[in-house]
């Protein structure tokens, strides 16, 4: 199984969830593109979250230097991401798949994240709770599903909202794999405790 973990924007909690889906499965983990902080990059703290021995952590296809869109950290390196760079690494395992930003960020004049989607991939997205949520939501989702892009269920993250969480549901038609609450931190225990919340519905994706 191949899951490529998105959110609706930058700062959702893309990481926290690739970790706990990682953990939850022993996945493999990979993040084609990182933009800044290469020195503690999502790789590093996917390895500082995950208990697992199972894990392998691929390298990025690009390790740009400037915490900045893609294209523009890409720009400033004097490089162009080119997505025949841009190889899936070989494994036998489950495989997460970590998004830069929300789908529509770019990765040069042409592509952006939705275009490392692959057939074979399964999508989680990440929503976090805030004032405008729900359209970022469902314009994610929607913007996928033109694509027929399978959408495997969706990750909340903040506080119950059940305003919030009901009207996605119900206009999307996708399940929730499980919400993060506002935690006051996250070590191996906390990233532990939530892949055994979440791992049954984890091994329904199909």
């Amino acid at each position: 199984m191949k899951i490529f973990v998105t959110g609706i924007g930058t700062d959702v909690g893309k990481t926290i969830a690739s970790a706990i889906i990682t953990e939850a499965l022993e996945a493999d983990y990979w993040k084609p593109i990182q933009a800044g902080d290469l020195e503690n990059s999502d790789t590093h703290k996917i390895a500082k979250y995950v208990s697992n021995e199972a894990t392998v952590y691929h390298e990025n296809s690009y390790a740009l230097n400037t915490p900045a869109s893609p294209h523009y950290a890409a720009e400033l390196d004097n490089v162009v991401v080119d997505l025949n760079i841009i190889q899936e690494p070989q494994t036998d395992n489950n495989l997460v798949i970590e998004g830069a930003g929300g789908i529509f960020v770019p990765l040069n004049d042409k592509d952006t994240i939705v275009d490392l989607i692959q057939p074979d991939y399964k999508v989680i997205v990440v929503s976090r709770h805030y004032l405008g949520s729900i359209n970022h939501t469902l314009l994610t989702i929607e913007a996928l599903q033109y694509r027929d892009i399978a959408i495997a269920g969706i990750i909340f993250n903040g506080d119950v909202n059940e305003a919030t969480e009901s009207i996605i549901l119900s206009k999307s038609g996708l399940e929730m794999i499980g919400r993060i609450e506002n935690e006051p931190y996250f070590d191996k225990n906390v990233i532990r405790y939530y892949a055994d919340v979440f791992r049954d519905n984890l091994l329904k994706i199909k």
